[in-house]
């Protein structure tokens, strides 16, 4: 058959379906494939909180959206050019996110009557059947019947068939988009090597949705995405916490110190866990505890013995957490406090992303309780600010809370991954023993950063007391006068603030030194923001980009750069929490654009905001 090539400038693809129909995986794989062609590419998975969300409902919707292009691009798009939907539901919900004029993949079986029922589509009405999906390309495909067909010979029951209904569907995509199937079939022979009917049949189902893609009439056109323009190198798919585990991992090797995790499971943190689990050949320990609070505790404890303390959570395990972390910075000890935010407040959305623990982990522990907060910015950036965290709680001798979030955390993007060499070392110096002319060891005496001194337990000469009381000045022992508790605060607080003095100054993303707008964000809203800065700078409008890394202390020149600008645009996905830092510091009259509907803002939204300001 003589197919028609058409190659497009990049593709906009939403897999939705049942939370039971396999969507974050054919994702997945679709990604997998799409990063070995050497193409730039951002994803965005979304599924439901519930771990079997009712069948058929629109609460059970499971979506996973992958942008993939010939062009850098840093956001997974704000509509989509074709949706997979594998029933009513899933069709319901997507709608409004696909282009005019898109293509539909429907599997026909997915919109039966009880399909359209519990998709709440009124008596009568299906929009595969009627004309209210005029507007778009619609692919029909009966998944299930065909997925049934192939695997006839296979002895296993119905259901166990119709889980390989998404390979039918990854088969037909990898035709339509021109792709082979190696990197799946492998996946395929490792996950299932000790199943040979279940690998077999999922064989069979990817093929058989290639081939039917390869000779049904229905339609004619493959697609091609050239390859896209980065800089050469080796790079891999990453998602934000794979990379922040690496993140860890790269830092206790630099540093030549254990690293170990307490933690205890939560929605989207579990991923750290999981991920450093598998790697006890770098001398990594993982600790599931029993709640939250044992899980900072003990890597606090882990950090009294001098190893690099970790702890990963959400929200909610934060709060939970708060009281430890006031006994960190009492002790001045190092320690990793990963906050992989998601919607509020309480249990709120467990899997939906959101930005609004920041003025929690700013202020949210008792008494003055100062410590510095390092946010990331994309799913490859965690691996450098994990790096960097360790660094700083070491080199510090402080707590550190490193924000990400949901949307970070599962989102994959490529990462031209660092060489071990190419990273720096992390020097670590424990105090072993009494300097000369010390009589008596003071474990609160200061270095030029205000650290105090490392001493691990047992070291003989060094043995001191330490806790959550109040200490003296230089000598830690326990002190209630009111002098004493006015320079004890003044010295934390100090030491917090010199850290500005070691990070990097505060460079412009994109855009001028001076102009009209200044977009300052923090964390996950990255890629949209970037995106609608370069777009308007291409229009010749004076319209810059600022992201910051470091959020406490900030850098010593963003003063300077705020400055620079008539207007300051602060976009959040939270009720405006950076933007009060940032009016309280530099008294600016800056603006918000706030959206806390637990999705990404989108690259239109932004562009639309900024022109009003222009």
């Amino acid at each position: 058959m003589g197919d028609k090539q058409e190659i497009l400038q990049e593709v906009v693809i939403k897999f939705a379906g049942d939370s039971g129909d396999g969507m974050q995986l054919t994702g997945s794989q679709f990604t997998n494939n799409t990063a070995l062609l050497g193409l730039d590419l951002a994803t965005f998975p979304d599924f439901p909180a519930e771990i079997r969300a009712p069948i058929g409902t629109l609460p059970g919707v499971s979506g996973y959206q992958l942008r993939f292009s010939s062009d850098r691009i840093y956001t997974p798009g704000d509509e989509c050019d074709v949706l997979v939907a594998m029933n009513a539901a899933a069709l319901k919900v997507n709608l409004s996110a696909l282009k005019k004029g898109g293509k539909i993949i429907v599997n026909v079986d997915g919109f039966d009557a009880k399909n359209l029922r519990l998709a709440n589509y009124p008596e009568g009405v299906n929009p595969i059947e009627d004309d209210s999906l005029s507007n778009y390309e619609v692919i029909r495909i009966d998944v299930t019947k065909m997925t049934r067909e192939s695997l006839k010979d296979f002895t296993m029951g119905t259901k166990e068939k119709d889980r390989a209904k998404n390979m039918f569907v990854l088969g037909f995509l990898y035709w339509m988009y021109n792709r082979d199937l190696d990197n799946t079939l492998n996946f395929l022979k490792e996950k299932f090597s000790k199943r040979a009917d279940i690998l077999e049949s999922n064989i069979k189902v990817l093929q058989a949705g290639y081939n039917y893609a390869d000779t049904t009439e229905t339609f004619t056109s493959r697609y091609s995405v050239a390859k896209a323009k980065m800089e050469p190198g080796v790079y891999r798919s990453i998602m934000g916490n794979q990379a922040l585990a690496y993140g860890l991992i790269a830092a206790s090797q630099k540093s030549e110190l254990p690293l170990f995790l307490g933690t205890y499971p939560i929605t989207p943190a579990s991923d750290i866990l999981h991920e450093l689990s598998k790697h006890k050949s770098f001398g990594i320990k993982t600790f599931q505890a029993e709640d939250e609070i044992a899980a900072i505790t003990a890597s606090i404890g882990a950090s009294y013995g001098g190893s690099i303390g970790v702890t990963s959570t959400s929200g909610p395990g934060m709060a939970l957490k708060s009281e430890a972390m006031g006994l960190a910075v009492m002790l001045e000890l190092p320690l990793v406090i990963c906050n992989i935010q998601r919607g509020g407040p309480s249990t709120g959305l467990p899997t939906k992303t959101e930005q609004s623990d920041l003025l929690q982990a700013y202020y949210g522990r008792n008494g003055e309780c100062p410590m510095p907060i390092i946010a990331t910015s994309t799913p490859s950036d965690c691996f450098d600010v994990a790096f960097e965290s360790v660094k700083i709680a070491i080199q510090h001798m402080t707590p550190v809370i490193l924000l990400s979030d949901g949307y970070i955390a599962n989102g994959a993007e490529p990462w031209k991954f660092p060489q071990a060499a190419a990273l720096p070392s992390i020097p670590v110096k424990f105090k072993t023993k009494l300097d000369d002319g010390e009589l008596k060891f003071t474990p609160y005496s200061r270095n030029e950063k205000l650290a105090r001194p490392w001493v691990t337990p047992g070291t003989p000469g060094l043995e001191h007391r330490i806790g959550g009381l109040e200490k003296q000045n230089i000598t830690g022992n326990i002190s209630y006068d009111p002098e004493n508790h006015q320079v004890m605060v003044n010295l934390r607080q100090q030491k917090i603030d010199d850290i500005a003095h070691h990070i990097p100054m505060q460079k412009l993303d994109s855009g001028l030194d001076k102009g009209k707008v200044l977009v300052i964000g923090w964390g996950s809203t990255y890629g949209a923001i970037k995106s609608a800065c370069l777009a308007l700078q291409q229009e010749g409008l004076a319209v810059s980009h600022a992201h910051i890394r470091y959020i406490r202390p900030l850098p010593k020149n963003l003063g300077d750069i705020i400055k620079n600008f008539d207007q300051v645009l602060i976009p959040e996905i939270n009720n405006g929490q950076l933007i009060k830092i940032i009016r309280d510091i530099y008294l600016v009259d800056a603006k918000g654009y706030n959206k806390i509907m637990g999705i990404p803002i989108t690259k239109g939204e932004l562009i639309t905001k900024i022109r009003e300001l222009l």
